[in-house]
């Protein structure tokens, strides 16, 4: 039985951190929403109002239309007591960073050009070796005999972070740290990870305090990195820490949730999994079929600039209006089946990585790194299952399994 369409109802359940931890619950909603209201209203406590766009169609509409549809005004879902304290702290500015995704226009295009040769494909295959390396070396020390493990916790969390830290320039030793500061960034209402010490903006001053000093030492010390093209280049210091920060958390806690909630998809489906298993070649196809299933980046905002009719729904001048990407992800307009897990669905138009002049600069190296994973994972285990209850962060931006308990299987030999 589906529940009534009101404003605030539904409102307080889409903010809610908790709601976003039920994936059964919150596709349902979503389901509904696009066949009943496909552009909805909706006004939740302590929450600004604005509007939800569900359809795969409309979103795309929206996010190509860069000059009609503005990031600049609102990007995320924030309770407006956090946006008094960020405009306190910031002198009325309402964003703490100065980065891509509440950039627009010349703004944008500049500060994308930067780095977008550094994730291209080609300079990106450069380090497929290196990248397999990360991988080995993780499975070796986290996979050595049958048994039992978090997935999440012990695997899934640490391979895309290496590789990100790798590119910006962050050494082994300080991972943990850049670990546990993106969880805080992206789940601070979840109860496991929430402390008194830290909140977003203390979070983020951390970040900058962190960053600034390695931008320091490479101005005098150049290296191969991310961090030295940031150093070298032609941005403010406020621009440049606001980019480390965006690479060194969503450039590795998105490819994580993919990886590990791919792993709980094979598991619940296992002739997808026996699937893979014995045409690997399949493999890309996986990759992005995991990219839509978890969609990990449950929305961006964006404000028209303009009156405009959206479905029908008249959108006034701005009125902010949510991109809701798990939701265009499971359109029944666009994806046959779409609530099944497939690995070889063809011409895959997910929206996991954004559409348009915001489309994910680092969906290339995320792929690759999903890729060379599953490859040398696949090469090592026999049998894997469940071992306890998947759990999922509480969180209403950017989320995904927080805990995969296993229990798997080695295979006789491993391919050296």
């Amino acid at each position: 039985m589906t529940e009534r369409l009101d404003a605030r109802t539904i409102g307080n359940k889409i903010v809610d951190p908790r709601f976003h931890a039920e994936p059964g619950a919150y596709h349902a909603l979503f389901r509904q929403l696009r066949s009943e209201a496909p552009v909805f209203w909706v006004e939740p406590d302590e929450y600004a109002p604005f509007w939800l766009v569900t359809k795969h169609a409309d979103i795309m509409h929206v996010e190509k239309s860069m000059d009609l549809f503005v990031n600049g005004p609102r990007v995320m879902l924030r309770k407006t007591v956090v946006d008094d304290q960020i405009r306190k702290v910031t002198g009325g500015r309402p964003f703490l960073l100065n980065q891509l995704p509440n950039m627009d226009g010349s703004e944008h295009r500049y500060h994308r050009k930067l780095t977008q040769a550094w994730f291209a494909p080609a300079r990106i295959k450069v380090l497929e070796e290196e990248l397999r390396g990360y991988a080995r070396d993780l499975f070796d020390r986290t996979l050595q005999q049958d048994g039992s493990i978090d997935f999440m916790r012990a695997v899934a969390s640490w391979y895309p972070l290496r590789v990100i830290m790798r590119i910006i320039g962050v050494p082994a030793e300080d991972e943990p740290m850049m670990l546990k500061m993106t969880q805080q960034m992206f789940g601070p209402d979840d109860p496991e990870i929430k402390t008194e010490k830290f909140d977003v903006i203390s979070t983020v001053q951390g970040f900058f305090a962190y960053f600034r000093e390695l931008l320091a030492k490479r101005k005098a010390e150049p290296a191969d990195d991310l961090a030295t093209l940031l150093a070298d280049a032609d941005i403010g210091e406020q621009e440049a820490l606001s980019y480390f920060i965006l690479a060194a958390t969503a450039g590795h806690d998105t490819t994580s949730a993919s990886i590990a909630g791919g792993l709980l998809a094979l598991i619940q489906s296992p002739s997808e999994f026996e699937r893979l298993r014995s045409d690997p070649t399949l493999l890309p196809t996986a990759v992005d079929e995991m990219v839509r299933w978890v969609s990990p980046v449950t929305h961006f905002f964006r404000t028209p600039t303009e009156d405009v009719e959206l479905r029908g729904a008249s959108v006034a001048a701005g009125q902010a209006m949510m991109m809701c990407y798990p939701s265009a992800n499971r359109d029944e307009e666009v994806f046959e089946d779409p609530f099944r897990f497939d690995i070889g669905r063809p011409q895959h138009r997910h929206l996991a990585f954004g559409y348009g002049p915001h489309l994910c600069l680092g969906q290339h190296l995320a792929k690759l790194e999903m890729r060379i994973f599953y490859e040398e994972l696949l090469s090592r285990i026999d049998t894997v299952v469940l071992d306890g209850e998947p759990r999922w962060i509480q969180t209403n931006f950017v989320g995904g399994l927080k805990s995969l308990p296993i229990r798997y299987s080695l295979r006789e030999t491993v391919p050296a």
